[in-house]
C-alpha cells in the first residue's frame, strides 16, 4: 500500500505503508545506530518523533520484549528503508510490521532514508507526517503545518504515575523518572541497588522522606524548559546527597545551577559519537538521543568534563564542590556500545563515601 512521508518544509517522499495504515505525527530526526531497533522503538525519549533509521535493513532479528527499554513503544512513526517481513532468531516473537501494526504505530518503508539524512542535516529537524490512509498531498501539507500549534507534555506522558519501589541489599537510590530507560535501572540493580522510582514532579520534601543515599536524574523527551519548575526541587536535593543526570537530567542538572540550554540542528541520535573525557584524554563511542544541550557557558561552580567531538558541545559536567555530575550520552547504552557503563560505579563510589556533612554548599538561586 502506497505511503507518504510529507515535510514541513514542502518535500514529499513516497514510499510503502508499514505497521498500522493510517496517519502519524511529529518531529521527524534520525538515528546512526546499526542495531537496537527493538530498544530504539521503546526509549521513552522518543516520544512524538518520527525516527528514520539509517541503517538499511530493520527487522532482520524480530522482536523480543526482553530488549525493550520501556513498558511500551514510545515514537509516534517509523521511517525506514527496508522492513524485513521474515526475521531469523531464536527469539524472534513476531516481524515488526506486524508489531508496529498491534502497537497502533503508523510508519513508512521503501524510502531513500540516506537522501532524508542528508536533508534534515542541511535543513535542520522538522515537522512531518507519514500517512498511508490515502490523503492528498495537498491536505498533507495543510495539516503539517499545524503540528507546531500542539503542545505536548511529553515528560508528564512518560513518567510513571506512582512510586515503585524495587528492593536490593545496597544503598537505597531515589530515581527521579523523566522517562528512564530500562537499561539505567538495570545497571543500578546489578550493582545490588535499592530503588525508589518517583514521577518526575514528587516533590523534594516527599523525596527527602526515603532518606535515600543518593539521587539520579533520568534521561527521557522533550525540551527540559517545559518542565522547568523541577528545577526548584532538584535545587532543594542537590546539597543533601549525590546527585548523578542522564541526558535530560544532565540538562536539568545545568539549568539547576543556572546554565542554559538550547536546541540542536538535528540533534544527535545514534550509537556511534565520540566523546572525550576532558579530565583523562580518552575518547569513548557513546549512545545518544537528545534534541537540546547544556550552553558551554556555565556557572563557576561546575565545571564541563566531557566534549562531543563532531560539534563540541557539552557531555559531562560536575560540580567543582559538591558529589554532583552528569552525562548528556547513555552511559547504560540500550542500544550499545557499552564502554561507559562504568560510570555508575563512579556514582555509588560517591554514594558510599559521601559524609553527608556538606550541607550549606552554594547552588545558583
Amino acid at each position: 500500500m502506497e505511503a507518504f512521508l510529507v515535510l514541513e518544509d514542502g518535500r514529499v517522499f513516497k514510499g510503502k505503508a508499514l505497521g498500522k495504515v493510517g496517519i502519524s505525527q511529529g518531529e521527524v530526526v534520525f538515528n546512526t545506530s546499526m542495531t537496537g531497533y527493538e530498544e530504539i522503538l521503546t526509549d521513552p525519549a522518543y516520544r512524538g518523533q518520527l525516527v528514520t533509521l539509517t541503517y538499511p535493513l530493520v527487522g532482520n532479528y524480530g522482536i523480543n520484549r526482553d530488549n525493550f527499554e520501556s513498558y511500551e513503544p514510545h515514537l509516534s512513526g517509523l521511517i525506514v528503508r527496508e522492513s524485513c517481513s521474515s526475521p531469523n532468531h531464536r527469539q524472534a516473537e513476531e516481524n515488526l510490521s506486524t508489531f508496529l501494526k498491534k502497537e497502533g504505530i503508523t510508519g513508512i518503508s521503501s524510502i531513500d532514508t540516506r537522501a532524508l539524512t542528508r536533508h534534515i542535516r542541511e535543513k535542520g529537524s522538522m515537522n512531518g507526517i507519514i500517512s498511508s490512509a490515502g490523503i492528498s498531498q495537498e491536505k498533507l501539507l495543510e495539516r503539517v503545518d499545524q503540528i507546531k500549534k500542539i503542545k505536548r507534555m511529553l515528560v508528564d506522558e512518560v513518567s510513571i504515575k506512582k512510586i515503585t519501589k524495587i528492593a536490593g541489599p545496597g544503598p537505597r537510590i531515589v530515581v527521579m523518572d523523566f522517562g528512564v530507560k530500562y537499561n539505567i535501572l538495570r545497571q543500578l540493580i546489578k550493582r545490588g541497588c535499592e530503588l525508589v522510582i518517583v514521577p518526575y514532579n514528587t516533590s523534594a520534601e516527599r523525596i527527602k522522606e526515603f532518606k535515600a543515599d543518593g539521587l539520579l536524574l533520568s534521561s527521557g523527551p522533550g525540551d527540559p524548559r517545559d518542565i522547568s519548575r523541577v528545577v526548584k526541587e532538584i535545587r532543594s536535593l542537590i546539597r543533601t546527597m549525590p546527585v548523578f543526570g542522564i541526558c535530560l537530567g544532565h540538562q536539568l542538572l545545568g539549568m539547576t545551577f543556572g546554565g542554559k540550554t538550547f536546541k540542536l540542528k538535528f540533534g544527535h541520535h545514534g550509537g556511534n559519537h565520540p566523546v572525550k573525557d576532558l579530565r583523562t584524554g580518552k575518547i569513548v563511542i557513546t549512545t545518544q538521543n537528545h534534541g537540546y544541550a547544556l550552553s558551554e557557558v556555565l556557572p563557576r561552580e561546575l565545571e564541563v568534563t566531557h566534549k562531543n567531538l563532531h560539534d563540541g558541545t557539552v557531555e559531562g559536567i560536575k560540580h567543582r564542590e559538591l558529589p554532583v555530575f552528569s552525562l548528556q550520552y547513555h552511559p547504560e547504552a540500550g542500544p550499545g556500545p557499552a564502554d561507559s557503563n562504568l560510570v555508575f560505579n563512579e556514582f555509588l563510589e560517591m554514594v558510599n563515601t559521601w559524609p553527608g556533612d556538606k550541607v550549606g554548599v552554594s547552588c545558583a538561586r
